[in-house]
């Protein structure tokens, strides 16, 4: 079978790799139907996630068709089409009997594009495959199921609720990227009055409006003054961090007003400036997170219900054996206009 390699430094490869097996009972295989990019691959091939080591395959977001379970997997059957989630959850160690399957300690955890091979390629091992899958209803395309493997689920838990949004608040995203679209789109479920979005590409920017921020901003537009021209001079009450660069997480705390929250959601893979010396007497909080994906089945139901719209997330299509020119495309969204990229065998 072929997969997209990791070769370090930022090295990828479209190529044959060993068949998958099952290695364990609660291991399922699936034939991979549709897979996407995320921008923590780009994050691993730029060096910012060094566990991931050279002849990993990538990816973690997957639609795909059981083919093969192990002896203890007792919810799934061949022929089966699931989601597969990018958090895998053993499910009786502390962290997943809270519902915290993000910080796993018994073998879960994002372990798929992490340190096990993961889903951008033919064929795929899930481990724990009864609690890191997701059987999908038959009017959910494969499309809008991949929107529920990682970006919706991390949007709304580690932005919305961490950041504790409510009715009639100023919410300001710093990212109008694939997680920082979704948290506008999550966000809006609990009526805030403003929605800023802040980024340099205009395509985002307008996709940004498009799902419901009404001021769009880039970070050469004086975000600080407009936010505070929103706010009666106060600032805004919920930022979320959503790119993972020191200098967006070092804005988040310009614009966010006393008793505020900052929701950091982005990847960092270097250190950013926490400034106490502003920051210590004005009572804001600061959370950060993997997403768990607790949140999938009902995001699931919504998205059944039509309550989630993420059609337009979907910017472009590919063959499977397309990945490298994918690839290409997702990393330049200020040129391509690349929001999300779908790959289909």
């Amino acid at each position: 079978m072929k997969g997209l390699v990791y070769g370090g430094g930022g090295e990828r490869s479209w190529a044959e790799v060993p068949d998958v097996v099952i290695r364990d009972p609660r291991d399922a295989v699936i034939r991979i139907d549709a897979v996407t990019i995320c921008g923590t691959d780009l994050h691993i091939l730029a060096g910012h996630v060094p566990e991931v080591t050279p002849g990993r395959i990538l990816g973690h977001e997957a639609v795909g068709t059981v083919v093969e379970t192990g002896a203890a997997v007792s919810g799934l059957s061949a022929g089966d089409r699931v989601l597969a989630s990018c958090i895998s959850a053993c499910g009786t160690c502390r962290f997943c009997r809270e519902g915290r399957y993000g910080q796993c300690r018994g073998g879960g955890g994002w372990r798929l594009g992490h340190d096990l091979d993961g889903v951008q390629a033919e064929f795929a091992r899930i481990p724990f495959a009864d609690l890191s899958t997701h059987r999908l209803p038959r009017p959910v395309t494969d499309e809008a199921a991949l929107m529920l493997a990682d970006i919706l689920p991390t949007a709304y838990e580690v932005g919305v609720l961490n950041g504790g949004v409510r009715p009639g608040d100023t919410v300001v995203v710093v990212g109008a990227g694939p997680i920082g679209l979704a948290a506008i789109l999550t966000a809006k479920l609990f009526s805030p009055a403003h929605i800023v979005a802040i980024d340099k590409a205009e395509s985002r920017l307008q996709a940004a409006k498009n799902l419901g921020a009404d001021v769009t901003l880039t970070p050469e537009q004086v975000p600080l003054g407009s936010i505070r021209a929103l706010t009666g001079g106060l600032g805004a009450d919920v930022v979320m961090e959503a790119v993972g660069l020191p200098e967006t997480f070092e804005m988040c705390q310009t614009l966010v007003r006393p008793g505020g929250r900052i929701a950091n959601i982005g990847v960092h893979g270097k250190p950013a400036t926490l400034h106490l010396e502003h920051l210590w007497t004005s009572d804001v909080t600061i959370t950060t997170g993997l997403v768990d994906t607790s949140s999938t089945p009902r995001l699931l139901d919504m998205l059944v219900g039509g309550q989630l719209d993420v059609s337009s997330l979907v910017t472009h299509r590919f063959g499977l054996g397309e990945i490298m020119q994918a690839y290409d495309v997702f990393a330049q969204p200020a040129t391509t206009g690349a929001l999300k990229v779908v790959l289909t065998q």
